[in-house]
C-alpha cells in the first residue's frame, strides 16, 4: 500500500482535454475551482472530485450507493483508480485520443472514474448534465460513453452518437435488451462495485450473431481472478484494485476463473417452501409481460416460510390487475414455486439518490399501505 510519503500527484496525460480544452495540472485546478464557484450542479461534482484527485492524498472517500444496505463512505486508493483505468482502456480498446462523453454524476464511483480515464489514458472527455435523456442536446460522435439503464432507455433514437457505450448501476431488462439488437453502437452491461473501483467485468448486450453463444456471461477485465464460495456467491481477486479479496453477496454459475452468469443476490434468496427461489431469476421471465418498473421479493407466511410477492410501480387498476394476473398464470416459463402469490401497486417506489430500488423499504411502504 502506498503512504502519503511516498505518493505523488497523478501525471496528467498530454492528450486529456475537457470541454475541447486541454489542461496541465495548475490548469486543471483552475478549472476545477471556476466549476465549483459558478457552475451548476454537475460541474460542481465534477470539480469537487478534480480538487480530491490533484490533492496531495494517496486515496479519496467515495460514497457507495446504498443499493443493498445502508449507504456508506469508503476509501479508494488513487493508484486502484489509476489501475482499474488501464485495464478499462485495454478490454475495451480505448486508448489516447478516444472522444468521450461524460453524463453521469462525479458524486458516485462511475463517474469519477470516467474522469480518471480521461486523465489517465488521454482521452477528450466533454460534460453534459447526468438527465435521464442525456444525448437529447448532444450534436456530435463520441467513442466511449457511460450510461445507467434508465439513461440508455430513453436514448435509442440517438444512441447513434455513441460508438462503445457501457451501462452499469443495476441489470438491463429483458426488454432493453431486444429494444437495442442490431444497433451499431457497441453496448456492454457491467459489472461491479465502489469497492472494486467501478466495473470488473462486462457482457456485450447486441453482439454479432457469431458471438451470441457465450454473451449472457459476463467476462473479467485483465489482471482479475473469479471463483465462488460455499453458497455460490463470487469472490473476487483484483490486486491491482483492492488489496482484499473480496467475498460478494451475489450469486454466480463460474464458467472459467474469467467468465461468470449472474443469478441474483443471495440476501434476496426466497426460501418458498422448502425450494430455494432467485427473484432476479424470476423477474427476468416476467420483464416482457410487465411494461412498469417491479421486483419480486417475498414476506413471511405460516404455511411456505416465504410468500413470494410482485410489487409494480404505477397506480392499481383493476383491469390491469386482472390482465396481468391471468398473464402470469398462463406464463410456462414459471415454476409453481415462483408464481407470485400476491401482486402489490405502489405510485412510486423507495430509491436510492442514484435511483437504485430499495427493495426492503418498498415492501415496508407496501405493507403499511394494505
Amino acid at each position: 500500500m502506498q503512504t502519503k510519503s511516498t505518493f505523488s500527484i497523478p501525471e496528467i496525460h498530454q492528450s486529456f482535454s475537457i470541454n475541447k480544452n486541454c489542461f496541465d495540472k495548475e490548469r486543471l485546478k483552475s478549472l476545477a475551482y471556476g466549476f465549483i464557484k459558478e457552475g451548476e450542479v454537475y460541474e460542481q461534482e465534477a470539480g469537487s472530485f478534480l480538487l480530491d484527485w490533484l490533492n496531495e492524498k494517496d486515496h479519496i472517500v467515495v460514497q457507495t450507493s446504498g443499493s443493498t444496505g445502508k449507504p456508506k463512505k469508503i476509501k479508494v486508493y488513487k493508484q486502484h483508480m489509476i489501475n482499474s483505468a488501464i485495464a478499462t482502456g485495454k478490454f475495451f480498446k480505448s486508448e489516447e485520443g478516444t472522444t468521450a462523453l461524460l453524463c453521469l454524476p462525479a458524486n458516485y464511483i462511475a463517474g469519477k472514474m470516467m474522469l480518471v480515464r480521461a486523465m489517465v489514458l488521454g482521452w477528450k472527455i466533454d460534460l453534459v448534465p447526468p438527465k435521464t435523456n442525456p444525448l437529447d442536446t448532444v450534436y456530435k460522435q463520441y467513442d466511449f460513453c457511460a450510461m445507467v439503464p434508465l439513461q440508455l432507455d430513453n436514448s435509442l433514437n440517438r444512441l447513434h452518437l455513441i460508438k462503445k457505450l457501457i451501462v452499469g448501476g443495476g441489470p438491463v431488462s429483458e426488454n432493453l435488451k431486444e429494444l437495442v439488437q442490431g444497433f451499431k453502437t457497441k453496448i456492454f452491461e457491467t459489472y461491479g462495485m465502489t469497492e472494486t473501483v467501478s466495473h470488473i467485468a462486462a457482457r456485450r448486450i447486441n453482439p454479432k450473431k457469431k458471438d451470441k453463444k457465450d454473451a449472457h456471461y459476463f467476462k473479467a477485465l485483465p489482471n482479475i481472478t473469479l471463483s465462488i464460495d460455499n453458497r455460490n456467491c463470487l469472490i473476487i481477486k483484483a490486486p491491482q484494485l483492492n488489496e482484499e479479496t473480496i467475498v460478494t453477496n451475489d450469486v454466480v454459475e463460474l464458467k472459467t476463473y474469467k467468465k461468470f452468469l449472474w443469478k441474483g443476490r443471495h440476501d434476496n434468496v426466497i426460501n418458498s417452501g422448502g425450494v430455494k427461489l432467485y427473484p432476479e431469476e424470476i423477474e427476468t421471465k416476467l420483464q416482457l409481460l410487465i411494461g412498469h418498473r417491479f421486483f419480486i421479493t417475498s414476506i413471511p407466511d405460516d404455511t411456505l416460510g416465504d410468500k413470494v410477492i410482485l410489487l409494480i410501480e404505477r397506480e392499481y387498476d383493476k383491469i390491469a390487475y386482472l390482465t396481468l394476473q391471468e398473464g402470469i398464470q398462463n406464463l410456462n416459463t414459471l415454476n409453481k414455486y415462483e408464481i407470485p402469490k400476491e401482486i402489490y401497486f405502489i405510485p412510486q417506489f423507495i430509491g436510492t439518490e442514484n435511483g437504485k430500488v430499495q427493495r426492503k423499504q418498498t415492501v415496508e411502504l407496501a405493507m403499511n399501505s394494505k
